[in-house]
Order: C-alpha cells, then structure tokens, then sequence
C-alpha cells in the first residue's frame, strides 16, 4: 500500500506541476485512482511539504510549494 500512495503522490505532483492548483474532484478526475488513495498520499505530501492545502472556507484546493518546483 506504501507503494501505491508513493506512486500517486508522484501523479498528484506532476498533474499539479502541469496544471497549477486543482481541487479534489478534479485531481479524482484527472489521475483516475480511488478517492482514498488520493487523500491519503495529498496527505503524504503535505506532510512532506511539497503541496499547500486550501481551508474549507475557499473550497478545498491543492497546489505545489514553491520550492519543491
């Protein structure tokens, strides 16, 4: 399983290098894997800091910290 959200990790960092900040229904839309695999390895990247997460109040929405470009 480690595996797998490292490899989806690495997909949400390039759709995000290619396409700026994107919410969940689009990431969902342009990786093709399961909803959870995707909140989990956002939170893999997250915790890393490569990607800020947008607050509830703005509407969910992920996008690549400027030093991990």
């Amino acid at each position: 399983m480690i595996t797998e959200i490292g490899i989806t990790a690495g997909e949400i960092w390039h759709y995000l290098d290619k396409h700026g900040s994107a919410d969940l229904a689009t990431l969902e839309n342009g990786i093709s894997r399961p909803k959870e695999l995707l909140l989990m390895s956002l939170g893999w990247l997250a915790r890393e800091g490569h990607i800020s997460l947008g607050d509830e109040k703005s509407g969910f929405s992920a996008k690549l910290n400027p030093q991990t470009k």
